[in-house]
């Protein structure tokens, strides 16, 4: 038996720092397998981070209902827009959410604002260098080109990303569509639990695990993980 995905258009937004591109490599491949067009917009400038994703998600869906999804903190904001606008959504792809309600003291959103005072302090190639000190070269070659890309704004960008609620565990669990959420076990800074609580407050979901192992090697795997649980999520 075959589940068929519910939209012919996904709309992904990419995490804190990235860009379309990384977003594309992860989901654009997995995606078009299910003869679904992935649209990526590229990142909004600055502080204006969060009210541009959403305008292109609305921008998307005004000519039918759309996939929404996103890597990190782009998946935090598909699935805010998702809660807002359940009649427009044909169904969520979450990989990698970092926090539910508040950031607080999530790893993720640590990090960000880490980077972002450091990148004022110390300017974009130190803190360039600073950061992709012992990551893995896949890592720090993404890394590299997106924030050269988001240049003056990068700072504005992190922290914008950085201060943002996600959806509350309350609102997810209004949020009647398909959703598929994608985890990496060995991500601390994405922790698999937050993956596990954001499905279990959902009525409609599952969770794929992967590893940042894999990522490296294939970024189509966590694609792959999260279109692998959005079709859970259907059959179910």
């Amino acid at each position: 038996m075959t589940f068929a995905i519910p939209a012919g258009t996904a709309v992904v937004l990419p995490g804190t720092g990235s860009d379309e591109l990384f977003a594309g490599a992860v989901f654009a491949g997995p995606l078009a397998a299910f003869g679904v067009n992935a649209q990526l917009p590229p990142p909004p400038a600055g502080d204006r981070l969060v009210p541009g994703y959403l305008a292109a998600l609305d921008a998307a869906a005004a000519a039918g209902p759309i996939l929404v999804g996103g890597i990190s903190f782009g998946a935090h904001l598909a699935a805010e827009w998702a809660v807002a606008n359940q009649d427009r959504c044909a169904g969520v792809l979450a990989a990698l959410p970092a926090w539910h309600g508040a950031p607080g003291e999530a790893p993720a959103s640590l990090a960000a604002r880490a980077s972002a005072d450091l990148v004022r302090r110390t300017g974009l190639e130190a803190t360039l260098t600073a950061s992709t000190a012992g990551v893995p070269r896949w890592l720090a070659d993404e890394l590299t080109r997106a924030w050269r890309r988001h240049g003056d704004g990068l700072a504005d960008s992190l922290l914008a990303a950085a201060g943002h609620p996600a959806p509350a565990l309350t609102a997810l669990a209004a949020l009647d569509v398909p959703v598929g959420i994608a985890a990496c076990v060995d991500d601390p800074v994405h922790p698999a639990a937050v993956a596990h609580e954001w499905a279990a407050a959902l009525p409609r979901a599952a969770v794929v695990e992967s590893t940042l192992a894999a990522l490296g090697e294939d970024r189509e795997s966590l694609g792959r993980a999260a279109v692998l649980a959005l079709l859970t999520a259907l059959r179910d």
